[in-house]
């Protein structure tokens, strides 16, 4: 049994952090409007990947449509984005750092969880634990839970998580956010990829 108080936690976003979700996201966007006849611009959709589902939705559909629509998405989305979604260079091994040093290492998403799951156990990336659903300062209650010290993610919304739950927040310039963007949001360190966390860690864990 790992006794929680020895060991460290660490929390990693997924989309853009874990992922490269556009590919994916773009052709099931275009599902979704080929489907609906309602135009949806995938290009714009995909460079502002982190909120949730519906902050997009609303650009798109009427307020009443949402719910349905986002049920509509998350139905179609297995078929299409799993296997288009590539992992992020150095993905693995970070996930692989955090548990060869003793570590857990959890996965807090804004995406729903079921396809979260999917996405990670279709890469083989392998957390001890997914967390879906939650967005920004709601990553907290995840953090908390878990005890998680560390939280690594590619967006301001990461970083508010991160200093919701009093967390030491990595983030990393791989998303819709660039390196100064995430300082100014409060970041701890911002590191270019995942390929600079295994060191990173290293270095904090002494």
């Amino acid at each position: 049994m790992t006794h929680m108080t020895t060991t460290t936690t660490i929390g990693f976003d997924l989309d853009m952090t874990l992922i490269d979700s556009r590919p994916g996201i773009h052709a099931c966007y275009r599902a979704l409007a080929d489907r609906t006849g309602t135009y949806i611009d995938a290009d714009l959709a995909v460079t502002r990947l982190g909120p949730p589902l519906v902050d997009e939705l609303v650009h798109w559909f009427p307020a009443d449509e949402i719910d349905a629509m986002a049920d509509l998405y998350r139905e179609m989305y297995p078929s299409i984005a799993i296997t288009a979604t590539p992992a992020m260079t150095g993905a693995r091994e970070a996930i692989t750092a955090v548990q060869a040093s003793g570590g857990r290492a959890i996965v807090v998403t804004a995406k729903y969880e079921p396809n979260a799951k999917l996405h990670l156990e279709h890469l083989g990336i392998a957390p001890d634990e997914v967390i879906g659903d939650l967005w920004a300062e709601r990553k907290a209650e995840a953090l908390l839970a878990h005890g998680a010290t560390v939280y690594v993610g590619d967006h301001t919304g990461d970083v508010r998580g991160a200093r919701t739950a009093n967390a030491y927040s990595v983030a990393v310039a791989t998303g819709p956010c660039d390196a100064a963007e995430l300082r100014e949001a409060g970041a701890d360190v911002v590191l270019a990829d995942l390929t600079e966390f295994p060191a990173w860690l290293t270095s904090y864990s002494r």
